[in-house]
């Protein structure tokens, strides 16, 4: 009786590992985009009545924290939407993505509180208009880019990130590495009527932040603090990560997707360069499922919590470098982890399935302020489908910030 229930176990545990790597060999970008089509879908079942933003679901529980607009990840959700219009051509997406959008209108208008614009408004505003050509979503994140110029301080050659934190932690003019997203608005900003001192401003903020936030082994500072007069680096420190000295995950993974498009925008082979240098030591470090605990340094890390949405920006952003990098087998490399990250976010290990409403689990958002950790979060689920969105173009050939879907729409049902 004993042999059997041993025969009966390791047959189970055999077949689960042989499930598992099926799950992986397999993988299909459209059924893994249907299934963010299908979790969407619960959440707007689930959507408040006054406009609010999902922003994270704690471990066991099944409902969104919903948050307003002021949020800084109050822009995710539109641009999921966005997303989900772009792979369906559903008109169902796209009214869904306009209303979320146009929530966020008034952080365009006034002063800038902090740096986050650019989470805000572009991957709303910026993804709508990619999308649909719509001149009134150009303005407002043209508009949004002015309001964002504001925290520039020409000194330090850096957009102020946190204002809040001047006084709280003494830390005069700062500036973190996830600033890097936010010059995607500027770029595309001074292209679309917000003159050429936006994209100066964002070209100055990428050399600065290169020269004065890393080690000498690539890795990432979080926060690097200037003096506002004279502009000189007074120290590099950390927020969210385990240590000043350590590598904060999803900083890293801030570090490559920014790069990556800074040398889209600028086509200046020093970006470049330097998306590979940061990009290298991501890589090799990884554990071998790929998707990195919260913080690379942290003691005992096999016991520490994962950080899902690091692997998903990382795998979206060495999707475009892919792209650009002259060395076809680095290029393979790239593209091959890239998938590698997806095929395990698209595991039932990650997926919420029907846990949630989300797509992903097991992200970490502030460790150290015991804030989000082993949650849903919804800037995961933006970067995850982003990254599938990716793949797929670029599987099929396409340019992969060309609208995927046919002219014609779906129109929605009645």
């Amino acid at each position: 009786m004993k042999i059997t229930k041993k025969i009966l176990f390791f047959a189970v545990i055999i077949a689960m590992v042989s499930f598992q790597r099926d799950e992986k060999k397999n993988f299909d970008i459209d059924k893994n985009l249907d299934y963010c089509v299908a979790q969407a879908n619960k959440t707007l079942a689930v959507m408040p009545d006054t406009l609010a933003i999902p922003r994270n679901i704690a471990p066991g529980s099944k409902q969104w924290r919903f948050v307003g607009y002021e949020d800084w990840t109050s822009g995710f959700w539109p641009g999921i939407l966005w997303y989900l219009y772009e792979y369906t051509g559903d008109v169902k997406w796209k009214e869904k993505a306009d209303k979320y959008s146009r929530f966020l209108t008034p952080l365009a208008m006034r002063t800038a509180t902090d740096h986050d614009l650019g989470f805000q408004m572009y991957c709303s505003f910026g993804n709508g208009y990619r999308l649909t050509g719509n001149k009134e979503y150009k303005d407002i994140f043209v508009k949004a880019s002015d309001t964002l110029s504001k925290l520039y301080n020409p000194k330090a050659g850096t957009i102020l990130s946190w204002p809040g934190m001047r006084e709280k932690m003494n830390w005069p003019h700062n500036t973190i590495i996830d600033n890097m997203i936010n010059l995607e608005m500027l770029f595309e900003a001074s292209k679309n009527g917000g003159g050429k001192s936006l994209y100066n401003m964002a070209v100055k903020h990428a050399e600065v932040t290169m020269e004065n936030q890393f080690r000498a082994d690539n890795s990432v500072y979080h926060v690097v603090v200037y003096d506002t007069v004279t502009g000189k680096k007074i120290k590099a420190v950390t927020h969210q990560g385990y240590s000043d000295e350590s590598m904060w995950a999803r900083g890293q993974g801030w570090a490559i997707y920014g790069y990556t498009m800074v040398y889209r925008e600028t086509k200046d082979p020093k970006f470049l360069d330097f998306a590979h240098k940061v990009t290298k030591v991501y890589l090799d470090r990884l554990p071998k499922d790929l998707i990195p605990y919260w913080d690379f340094d942290v003691p005992n890390i096999t016991k520490e919590p994962r950080d899902a949405s690091a692997a998903a920006l990382t795998a979206s952003g060495l999707i475009e470098l892919s792209t650009y990098t002259a060395d076809k087998e680095l290029a393979k490399e790239y593209l091959s982890k890239a998938e590698g990250m997806l095929k395990e976010l698209s595991t039932k290990r990650y997926k919420s399935g029907n846990k949630n409403p989300a797509f992903l689990l097991h992200s970490t958002g502030h460790y150290p302020n015991k804030s989000e950790i082993d949650y849903s979060i919804i800037y995961a689920d933006y970067y995850y489908i982003e990254a599938l969105l990716r793949l797929k173009k670029l599987k099929a050939g396409k340019d992969l910030f060309t609208p995927l879907f046919p002219a014609k729409e779906i129109t929605l049902k009645k």
